[in-house]
């Protein structure tokens, strides 16, 4: 605590993830650590990007080396495929894939409608594309235990284009003598993934909280629809949340 508030540069007010960690950490490590990095995920520098993206990184001056501090982590027993499979399996329940919903849209009949897509589509880009950043997964396969001393590494350096190393094998528990790793390459285009946080972007996304606000059998719900970077487990907390709501209001 002592080194940080050494290093520590105050800034007030608290304007962007560059302020945000330099006012945590100081110039130094925020160069080393901070900087390259994001610049590498979201394509911008962290003064371009609101202090929510920067800030939601802990930093801490005890030992606890886990990334996340809940009180229960968990994976699933058989995996997040199996997890999904038997939520979906109830006989009320019909899946259809790679079909954008407005296209089956007349066929269907409802009084309420969850929606948890793109806010941008749903409105057919009334107020322009919002912007995300999305991630190309490269995998490879190692003849040996363990390629990775831990579970994941960020990689920080700007010598490398991908951000993370994940070695999955530490997080399912498997025993087996060779191991498979996936690497993580920011992309523009692609699958959304990211909301970019920023003012820009923030006023764009009111302008269609604005239009959501009019929809009433429309339930609004999720990262995509909300343009916020969530955990799952926030995801999971928020859709809770919502159904409660909904429940409380008939």
């Amino acid at each position: 605590r002592e080194f940080y508030k050494r290093v520590r540069e105050k800034r007030n007010p608290i304007l962007n993830s560059e302020d945000i960690i330099i006012n945590k950490v100081g110039v130094d490590l925020f160069e080393k650590f901070f900087k390259n990095y994001t610049k590498k995920q979201w394509n911008l520098e962290p003064k371009e990007l609101s202090p929510s993206v920067c800030g939601r990184i802990p930093v801490r001056t005890n030992t606890d080396d886990r990334y996340f501090t809940d009180k229960f982590q968990f994976m699933p027993k058989d995996g997040y495929t199996k997890m999904f499979e038997k939520m979906l399996s109830h006989e009320n329940i019909e899946i259809i894939l790679n079909t954008d919903y407005k296209t089956i849209l007349e066929d269907i009949k409802f009084d309420k409608m969850i929606y948890t897509g793109p806010i941008d589509h749903f409105f057919d880009y009334q107020f322009g594309k919002l912007p995300y950043r999305s991630i190309k997964f490269k995998y490879k396969h190692f003849n040996q235990e363990y390629y990775q001393p831990v579970a994941q590494i960020n990689c920080v350096s700007d010598f490398v284009k991908y951000t993370r190393v994940v070695e999955h094998k530490y997080l399912s528990g498997q025993k087996f003598h060779d191991t498979s790793l996936s690497f993580e390459y920011p992309e523009i285009e692609g699958e959304p993934f990211y909301p970019i946080p920023n003012n820009g972007n923030n006023n764009q996304y009111h302008k269609y909280k604005n239009e959501m606000e009019k929809q009433k059998n429309i339930i609004f719900c999720g990262r995509l629809v909300e343009y916020k970077y969530y955990n799952m487990d926030q995801v999971v907390a928020n859709s809770l949340k919502v159904f409660g709501k909904e429940l409380n209001n008939e």
